[in-house]
């Protein structure tokens, strides 16, 4: 039989992948359509955090209210960062597209440390652990597990049934022809671009209730979401989804054997042997 406190890892591992998979699925969206990673993404999310802090504790909006807005927000923020600094340099080498992206990661960081300070801060929301049995999972973690599941089936609705979401995923496939069909591309990118950051500010409202948030919140979500995207090929939706469960495996029950900080050494080395095995990833095409 197994033991019950594997099965409580395995499950919280399912909890855990499936805010990860959430992570890598705007990330994904927008490098499928654009071709442009984000290097900022993490620091998008450290943005909904504080802005849900702000509007929650420091000014008492109604919770609900304050993760509405935020999402509203990030997502304009990331059209705004498409304007302002993608789309000067979308026909420029990769190289510069990540430099510039990773200039806003800095600029924000340096921001987010000049206005709110180095310490942590929280919510001060603390919801109880769901116990069934001898088996106790969190409930912040259940209830962003089940909203990122929602949020990825929505998504995926709106990319099959939909004009616009038709339209994103050809241009995915084909950005020369598409133009000659009558979509205007240029539209197409600041609509993923508005998704890319709801999704982000969507984490953010999910992990705030999980985490402290601070200046440099974002080098913990961001490597991860990064390596989840390209183990399941980057810019491959489904491949996201699946490696974020994987990655979460590893780190959940690798850290019940060892320690936490070993369950990420294992999913990290996981990765590391993936990428020799298959570069392209779980489900990327060959080059």
């Amino acid at each position: 039989m197994i033991d019950i406190f594997l099965l409580e890892a395995i499950l919280n591992g399912i909890l855990l992948g499936g805010v990860l998979a959430l992570l890598a699925l705007g990330l994904n969206i927008v490098f499928g359509v654009i071709d442009v990673v984000w290097i900022c993404y993490a620091e998008l999310i450290m943005f909904g955090m504080y802005g849900n802090y702000v509007l929650h504790k420091d000014l008492g909006w109604p919770l609900l209210l304050a993760f509405a807005v935020c999402v509203v927000v990030v997502a304009v923020l990331g059209v705004l960062l498409h304007w302002l600094v993608i789309r000067p340099v979308l026909g420029g080498a990769p190289i510069n597209q990540l430099l510039v992206t990773g200039g806003v990661l800095t600029f924000m960081q340096a921001l987010a440390t000049l206005v709110f300070g180095i310490e942590f801060r929280n919510l001060g929301i603390s919801m109880p652990s769901l116990e069934l049995g001898e088996i106790f999972l969190s409930q912040s973690r259940i209830w962003a597990c089940g909203v990122s599941l929602v949020a990825v089936a929505l998504l995926w609705l709106f990319l099959k049934k939909t004009y616009l979401g038709t339209a994103i995923r050809a241009i995915s496939q084909d950005r020369e022809i598409m133009p000659l069909m009558g979509v205007k591309p240029g539209r197409i990118y600041l609509i993923t671009s508005a998704i890319g950051g709801g999704l982000a500010g969507l984490a953010a409202c999910l992990l705030v209730l999980q985490y402290d948030v601070h200046p440099a919140i974002g080098l913990t979500f961001g490597p991860i979401t990064f390596m989840v995207c390209v183990m399941g090929g980057l810019g491959n939706l489904l491949g996201g989804f699946l490696a974020a469960f994987i990655f979460a495996q590893f780190i959940q029950v690798g850290g019940f054997y060892f320690e936490l900080e070993w369950g990420y050494v294992f999913a990290f080395c996981f990765f590391i042997a993936m990428m020799f095995w298959r570069p392209q990833g779980l489900l990327g095409k060959r080059a």
